[in-house]
């Protein structure tokens, strides 16, 4: 179980008053050593460590770990803003690493950047697709899913029926983050949360008569993945209705001091976590109001960007990061720097994705050079000739080039008159396309 802050002495409290501002005045003879403990505690703060790793810092004045962790908190007081959701108080410090990253953020992944400048314009929808497909997975995956990503993408490609509960979480998610990114206008309500919830965990709950229902009891707790402690006792249940007007005021109205856009998204995601108004899917539903915030306030490019893909690989870290808030008096500078570190690693691995599927189409615009094919027909061809097994349907065709049904139909068709694909006749109604026995054949004809 995580380990809570010490609580101070008078006499501590008064040692790391004096280093955390240097107050010199009535020490002349230690300015140089007071002088050096200022700046080696601005040193340990940078980088904002909770009280688990503070007690194991060797600092080079050799300074009482107890007296170095309430240094840090009497600097972190310093510029601490304050926030009120029903009788609650949260609060974070803006840190000079969260400037840097907003600044980051603000420069690569919003406002008036112009969308073709990092994704190319006739790959849009089928990166966008993929990536909430991506996010839909890994999110469905932290709550549970248990199922392989390959299987997951196979299924809403092929637009099939989920076969257990946890394909039905990764439909579900899918769904809904489709109907979150046209709500970009729109403003927060209860009701629309209702419908988010209800859209995100239909067919999943051991009652389903819970989806979209706030809950009406405290019978729930929020447990380590670790050690199957209760990590969290969410608020009374008497107390949501004016939990949730403050974070409906919070999302939609612009507040004073001011809030970055990025770091109120954070919060709204924290928040919902926090006031855990539902029964189950309360981590799902938080994440999607994050994209819902971002897009809201323009950060357009956030739609590519699976976070949740990125949080998954080190979950533990994802769930400290509420825990320090929560253990350090509702500290929620923890859970905003933990996201802008992982939303910059998803930026990141966007562009390296992007740089690889700009060299691949490199090569399929190669192919469409072929007589008689477009780029996606090129494509098919290109995923056949590297995973020779792969079966297509029209559906998944749809889904995987945002195309209409007549179009992609036309495509494969296409493909089966030029002798690349082969009908595989399923019932009556359904098809799949595969390889050819002349695919070989054909493609050597065109190297």
């Amino acid at each position: 179980m995580l380990e809570r802050p010490p609580i101070p002495t008078k006499d501590e409290s008064s040692q790391a008053l004096d280093i955390a501002f240097a107050f010199l005045e009535d020490n002349p003879d230690g300015r140089e050593s007071f002088n050096n403990a200022y700046f080696e505690i601005r040193k340990v703060n940078s980088e904002y460590p909770y009280w688990d790793k503070v007690k194991y810092i060797k600092t080079a004045l050799g300074l009482n770990n107890r007296i170095l962790w309430f240094a840090l908190k009497y600097l972190r007081q310093s510029n601490r803003i304050f926030l009120n959701f029903g009788k609650i108080q949260f609060n974070f410090t803006v840190t000079d690493e969260i400037f840097e990253l907003l600044h980051y953020f603000d420069m690569n992944i919003g406002g008036s950047l112009i969308s073709e400048q990092i994704i190319p314009s006739e790959n849009k929808n089928a990166y966008l697709i993929s990536s909430i497909m991506e996010e839909a997975i890994a999110s469905s995956q932290m709550e549970g899913a248990a199922t392989t990503r390959k299987v997951a993408k196979d299924m809403l490609r092929k637009n099939e029926k989920p076969k257990n509960k946890g394909q039905q979480m990764i439909f579900n998610n899918y769904s809904t983050m489709n109907y979150v990114k046209n709500l970009s206008k729109d403003d927060f309500t209860v009701e629309r949360l209702k419908e988010i919830h209800r859209s995100m965990t239909v067919n999943t709950l051991d009652n389903e008569n819970d989806a979209g229902k706030i809950r009406q009891h405290d019978e729930i707790y929020v447990m380590d993945s670790i050690t199957g402690d209760i990590a969290h006792i969410p608020p009374h249940h008497n107390e949501l209705e004016a939990l949730l007007a403050d974070l409906e005021r919070f999302f939609n109205k612009h507040t004073t001091p001011f809030i970055h856009p990025i770091v109120k998204a954070i919060i709204v995601h924290f928040m919902l976590s926090y006031i855990h108004p539902f029964v189950d899917g309360n981590g799902r539903t938080a994440r999607s109001l994050f994209y819902w915030y971002m897009m809201k306030r323009g950060y357009w490019l956030v739609e590519y960007m699976s976070i949740s893909r990125i949080i998954f690989k080190i979950k533990k870290q994802y769930e400290n990061a509420f825990l320090h808030t929560e253990y350090d008096n509702n500290d929620l500078t923890y859970f905003i720097l933990y996201n802008l570190r992982k939303m910059k690693v998803a930026f990141e691995e966007l562009k390296v994705y992007i740089d690889h599927k700009i060299s691949e189409n490199k090569s399929t615009l190669l192919l469409a050079k072929i007589k008689g094919i477009n780029q996606r027909q090129a494509q098919i061809i290109m995923i056949l000739h590297e995973k020779p097994n792969t079966f297509f349907s029209v559906k998944e065709i749809e889904n995987r080039f945002s195309i209409s049904n007549f179009t992609a139909r036309a495509d494969l068709d296409g493909l089966v008159k030029l002798g690349y694909l082969s009908e595989v006749q399923l019932n009556k109604v359904k098809r799949n396309y595969v390889k050819s026995d002349k695919f070989d054949d054909l493609l050597k004809e065109t190297s």
